[in-house]
């Protein structure tokens, strides 16, 4: 669910639909067959497939696609994957939608490394399918991609990490590094666009890994999982700190933040510097008392309704607007997907207030403080 700070509610929303990062991009053309107005007719069906309700933007998300499906005028079709049965389920579900008759099938997938039997289905019955949040990967049948800008937002988590560790003192600062889930495309590109910018000071020496654990594969979290956080954390401090402090944490997500600053208290450690993403409810109070440095706001709301104005342009029989070929992030390994790229925000205790006026909820926890 990532970066040249962009901060307040007002670059939040203008930023919507900017083409942002560090690649090479151009206009993309409208994908081949998709942009007819003829197939995606007013009041028909818009299925929105969704992974398991495991984190709060998730949740947030189907009602969002609720929300704004309705507003432009077409029935809604929002289904969750069941967290016992997670991939198998969603492409059930994406199955199911095909065979309704669904126009249109908006993916936030759950693996999107197994669905491209289900999408090649989809796209042979002239559905529109939009990648949604999380690339689809190995096919050729996705049309678009609407997402953040995912390197972006590991870029600002890295820098984040970076601030707050300067205000602790001088270097070298002793570190450990933690990513996603390997099952989730967006989960290394997070990483690696942290690994940007931490890179040169671990090679510097201003970053010290005391665990040597450096590898996307040897820090990832499966499923997204916090309690697998909080046993790798655990286990980490119980091997390596007993004696050393652990001064900073590249976390993810906020979720996984979480699990991390709970093995910290349980070991009796001061809290280290902690990055996140999400904004999630639970961790703005982490951030406005200092436990929690940052966040990544990605504001669901503008990812649904990117993907809904998306929508209204194909059947208007328009060509896209803001949609760009970036293959630094967008290549899924059998085409550049075009995609509409949104801007992240990173938030800290200094701007939380700001950066999320336009989200009552939010904003009034950042002024609780």
């Amino acid at each position: 669910m990532k970066k040249k700070l962009i901060v307040g509610a007002t670059a939040v929303t203008l930023a919507a639909m900017a083409l942002t990062g560090c690649s090479a991009r151009s206009t993309a053309p409208a994908a081949s067959g998709s942009a007819a107005g003829a197939t995606i007719p007013k009041g028909s069906t818009i299925g929105v497939a969704l992974p398991a309700k495991t984190s709060q933007n998730w949740v947030l998300a189907g009602q969002d696609f609720t929300q704004a499906i309705a507003k432009a005028g077409y029935k809604a079709d929002v289904q969750y994957a069941p967290a016992s049965n997670t991939v198998p389920g969603q492409q059930q579900q994406i199955t199911a939608m095909t065979t309704k008759g669904d126009k249109v099938i908006v993916i936030g997938a759950a693996d999107g490394s197994q669905l491209g039997s289900q999408v090649s289905a989809a796209k042979k019955a002239g559905i529109t399918v939009i990648a949604w949040d999380r690339l689809i990967t190995n096919t050729p049948n996705v049309d678009y991609y609407v997402a953040f800008n995912n390197y972006h937002v590991g870029e600002l988590q890295g820098q984040a990490l970076l601030d707050g560790l300067k205000a602790k003192g001088k270097a070298p600062y002793n570190v450990e590094l933690f990513a996603g889930s390997p099952d989730d495309s967006n989960a290394k590109i997070f990483f690696n666009g942290a690994m940007s910018v931490l890179q040169p000071k671990i090679d510097d020496g201003t970053l010290k890994v005391v665990s040597g654990q450096k590898s996307f594969t040897e820090v990832d979290t499966q499923g997204w999982l916090p309690a697998n956080a909080q046993a790798r954390a655990t286990n980490l401090l119980t091997k390596y700190y007993s004696k050393t402090d652990l001064d900073g944490v590249l976390s993810p997500n906020d979720t996984l933040a979480r699990g991390i600053l709970t093995a910290v208290k349980a070991a009796g450690k001061s809290n280290p510097v902690i990055t996140g993403q999400d904004s999630e409810t639970a961790s703005i109070p982490l951030i406005m008392n200092g436990t929690q440095y940052s966040t990544i706001y990605k504001d669901t709301n503008l990812e649904a309704n990117a993907a809904v104005k998306l929508v209204k342009e194909l059947a208007a029989g328009s060509k896209p607007t803001g949609v760009v070929n970036d293959p630094k992030q967008n290549n899924n390994g059998k085409k550049v997907v075009p995609a509409v790229e949104l801007t992240p925000v990173l938030v800290t205790k200094d701007n939380a207030v700001k950066a999320y006026a336009n989200n009552p909820t939010l904003e009034a926890l950042a002024k609780k403080g």
